[in-house]
């Protein structure tokens, strides 16, 4: 598989101390590749939007390939492999996708949205400032206790980092729309506009830090230990603006 192809990694859903939620696979909101409608002279044809089967069948193959990827690594999927574990038939695998790098840059895609996805339905239904801050570091403590990151990181490094750095990118800008009315907060207590895509940047590193380097003594200290590190870039912000 070409080392070009994006890349994935889990898209988990926060839990509460008391009841853990599962991650999301990828049968959960999948992103909907264009179906192809094969043409007379059997090259690609007229593109059609999925139906609800469609969607179900993309779900499966984007599942399949999950699985495929940490049992063989990115750089030994099959198309095959990944009809068998899917359940279809290669004629059924490419009314969906043209080739493995579109499949991959498909699942790529869909599991940072997914990620993304489930943290702004999570975050959106709370008008408190400080609870949401506390729900996206239940979100992100989840995500590195159900996380397979570590697994990819291990068979398929390359691909594992190239969509770290996707996702980090990603993370930047959703992060700062998750946490508007937080920074808002800040802002009017503080009297001043805080960096936020600096705090932004700094927790997801944090979070792809924990990946990286998980910290011996366990992650339960987590929550304790990122809101240290605003507390400094929070303070720091400060500084810089009031200079």
């Amino acid at each position: 598989m070409p080392k070009a192809a994006s890349q994935k990694a889990e898209a988990p859903t926060p839990a509460s101390r008391t009841k853990k939620k599962a991650v999301p696979d990828a049968g959960a909101s999948p992103v909907k590749p264009v179906e192809r409608r094969p043409a007379a002279n059997g090259g690609a044809g007229a593109k059609v939007k999925p139906n609800r089967r469609s969607e179900e069948t993309i779900a499966n193959i984007l599942k399949a390939t999950e699985e495929v990827v940490l049992m063989s690594g990115a750089d030994r999927i099959s198309i095959l492999d990944v009809c068998q574990v899917a359940g279809v038939s290669r004629g059924t695998f490419y009314r969906y996708f043209a080739s493995q790098e579109d499949l991959l840059d498909t699942f790529s895609r869909h599991k940072r949205e997914s990620f993304h996805s489930s943290l702004s339905q999570e975050l959106g239904h709370i008008s408190d400032p400080e609870a949401r801050l506390n729900a996206l570091f239940a979100y992100l403590d989840n995500y590195l206790e159900q996380s397979r990151a570590r697994r990819l990181l291990v068979v398929a490094p390359d691909y594992a980092l190239g969509f770290f750095r996707r996702i980090f990118h990603d993370s930047i800008v959703r992060f700062q729309d998750g946490l508007g009315i937080v920074f808002d907060d800040w802002d009017e207590r503080l009297g001043v506009r805080l960096d936020r895509e600096l705090i932004c940047e700094m927790i997801i590193r944090y979070v792809l830090s924990e990946i990286l380097v998980p910290e011996a003594a366990g992650r339960r200290l987590f929550p304790v230990r990122v809101k240290k590190l605003l507390g400094a870039l929070i303070m720091g912000s400060t500084s810089r603006t009031r200079r």
